[in-house]
């Protein structure tokens, strides 16, 4: 095995340079997935460096995987074989920004806390909360990876209007443009984001920027019983309230995510959070209406101060890192149902882990259908295996779905990160064959093992 590794990291310093390549083990290490380890980590120094690395990988017949900040590389399913990870950081220039337009084109090796820095001075920034300071552009997209604040802003899908993508082939494709209307006909760009690396190495993105609110504050409701969450959910979201986010917190992860609270809002019960951005008028008025909203099921409306709050959307926004640093041998699991589903699910979420003696610990976006479940202290791979099957089949009777998002490798041998591929999965099929023909790029980590 040295020996191959030895061979590789010639033939790759050739493109990017000896010094942008290694087999170290601690560095090889850093970017494990479900405990295998690369022969080697490159790192680029450009897309075309990246392109012809893929080339040159894809002629050797060496499977590939694509980091960042290896933050989410969790997702998916076990590869079937990993010889290089390949490193995007090097790639993170700004390649233009354009504050008046709002939008900027930035290399996916860019940490999402740095491109923020550089958008405040100005005003704007990205709303998105996809967790963890080292979470890179690339990582982000390519996993189509949100918190909270997809509540009001949505996805990165819905802030990527164009992108560059490094092929199999050693090409640099180019899809869509810098402004939000340059799209005639289908967006190429949507193929890539959500597809976890399998069909191509994204090292560009054009992003679509927004304005930061003037003010925004955080209130806190607690719920009492999931009867009162669903009362107070539908009161919300039928109202003329803006939203910037919205999050459903049980007794366990409202303790977790904001230690030493304030006395008159300890977490002795389930907390709906809301943030509201805006003027001072707007904010003061959320406030009344939730009050209004809170005594018509006796729930007394909160605050935290700013910085507080702000830690904690943040490890909200964290979720599966927040989980898996209590417990490394947590699953962490994502339920995406229709909204009026959720308390319903997790209700029987709650009753499954309480009859396995699971901890479980819950954090629900009641306004855009997402359940996200930490379910720490299993006893072992089956006893895992099997509750997540459950869960997931009752996610699908409500009409939802349920995916992996964070498992030891033992509890993935016995199950599917994805669950059963859908009817579009002979398209995706053929998507991989067209755009991966030698298989090289995450292979068997996406739906259907592909």
């Amino acid at each position: 095995m040295a020996d191959v590794a030895e061979a590789i990291l010639t033939e790759l310093a050739g493109i990017v340079g000896e010094s942008q390549c290694t087999a170290e083990a601690s560095a090889c290490g850093s970017f494990a997935v479900d405990g295998q380890t690369p022969d080697c980590v490159v790192c680029p120094g450009s897309a075309a460096e990246a392109a012809q690395t893929l080339k040159w990988a894809a002629g050797h017949g060496l499977a590939v995987v694509a980091c960042g900040g290896a933050t989410k590389l969790g997702i998916g399913n076990p590869p079937r074989k990993y010889d290089i990870a390949l490193c995007t950081r090097n790639i993170a220039s700004v390649r233009y920004y354009e504050p008046s337009d709002l939008t900027a084109g930035v290399g996916t090796g860019t940490a999402l806390a740095d491109l923020q820095a550089l958008l405040k001075s100005d005003g704007l920034w990205l709303p998105l909360d996809a967790g963890g300071g080292r979470a890179t552009l690339g990582g982000i997209v390519a996993t189509n990876a949100s918190g909270p604040l997809r509540h009001f802003y949505g996805a990165p899908r819905d802030m990527v209007v164009g992108m560059q993508i490094a092929t199999t082939e050693g090409k640099l494709v180019r899809t869509g443009g810098r402004v939000v209307k340059n799209v005639a006909g289908y967006d190429l760009g949507k193929l890539m984001v959500g597809s976890c690396g399998t069909l191509g190495v994204i090292t560009e993105v054009n992003l679509k920027l927004f304005p930061l609110p003037a003010e925004r504050q955080t209130f806190v409701l607690p719920t009492g019983t999931l009867g009162i969450a669903r009362d107070l959910r539908r009161s919300i979201l039928t109202s003329p309230i803006d939203l910037e986010r919205m999050a459903l917190l049980d007794v366990e992860a409202a303790t977790v995510v904001l230690p030493g609270s304030q006395p008159d809002v300890a977490p002795r019960e389930p907390q709906i959070w809301v943030e509201v951005g805006g003027s001072k008028s707007v904010i003061d008025r959320t406030r009344k209406d939730l009050e209004a909203m809170g005594r018509a099921v006796g729930a007394k409306v909160h605050t935290y101060d700013r910085e507080g709050s702000e830690k904690a959307w943040q490890s909200i926004s964290d979720f599966t890192n927040l989980i898996r640093k209590m417990d490394p041998n947590a699953v962490v699991v994502k339920g995406t149902l229709p909204i009026a589903k959720g308390e319903e699910f997790l209700s029987l979420a709650q009753q499954e882990a309480h009859s396995e003696k699971v901890k479980m610990i819950s954090v629900v976006l009641p306004g855009v259908g997402i359940v996200q479940l930490g379910l720490l202290n299993v006893q072992n791979a089956a006893q895992a295996a099997g509750l997540v099957s459950r869960l997931r089949k009752a996610a699908e009777k409500s009409g939802g779905a349920l995916i992996v998002l964070a498992a030891p490798a033992e509890v993935k041998a016995q199950l599917d990160a994805w669950g059963e591929p859908g009817t579009g999965f002979k398209l995706m099929r053929k998507l991989k064959a067209a755009w991966d023909p030698q298989g090289i790029l995450a292979p068997g980590r996406f739906v259907g093992s592909i």
